[in-house]
């Protein structure tokens, strides 16, 4: 199995929807490498980061699975490397 690590930039512009999203990020959570969040009170935003490691296709799904709930946008920036589990170093696509 092929992947690739992204990482995606997420802002919630109303906290209520931060619920939901936790409960989409727990369900990924066996691809996820880590995550960051920042709560910006000034704004009543906040800002998370999410790196994973995964498919294309599983990341794009939790993307569009994210993007899907209201007032929350993201982004997705994928590395080069594609990593495959039978193998011990990444090749570039």
């Amino acid at each position: 199995m092929q992947t690739r690590v992204a990482v995606m930039g997420i802002i919630v512009e109303d906290l209520s929807s931060a619920e939901a999203l936790n409960e989409v990020l727990h369900e990924y959570r066996g691809w996820l490498v880590g995550r960051m969040g920042i709560p910006y009170r000034e704004r009543g935003i906040a800002v998370i980061s999410v790196a994973i490691d995964a498919p294309q296709d599983v990341t794009a799904a939790l993307a569009g699975r994210i993007g899907a709930l209201p007032h929350v946008s993201v982004r997705t920036a994928y590395s080069n490397a594609i990593f495959d589990d039978e193998e011990d170093g990444p090749s570039f696509g």
